[in-house]
């Protein structure tokens, strides 16, 4: 994942509620029309990034649930 990919989902957390989420619902414009392959690799991507510390305040919940692995947005102080 690239930088402004990372920041790009960065921004759009930091307007979200904190709670659980997909990362689907944060990606944005688009998701439905990318190939099934295409989602794979982006949301694996997405986890390497959770695991690396890449997007504070995100967690990895590791489960799934109603569309895919489930995260947590936890923004700081909360």
């Amino acid at each position: 994942m690239t930088q402004l990919d990372l920041d790009k989902l960065k921004a759009t957390l930091v307007t979200r509620a904190p709670g659980p989420f997909h990362f689907h619902e944060i990606y944005g414009q688009g998701w439905e029309t990318l190939y099934i392959g295409d989602k794979v690799k982006l949301g694996h991507a997405f986890l390497n990034a959770v695991r690396a510390g890449k997007l504070p305040g995100v967690v990895d919940t590791g489960t799934k649930k109603g569309g895919g692995r489930l995260y947590l947005w936890k923004p700081r102080g909360i």
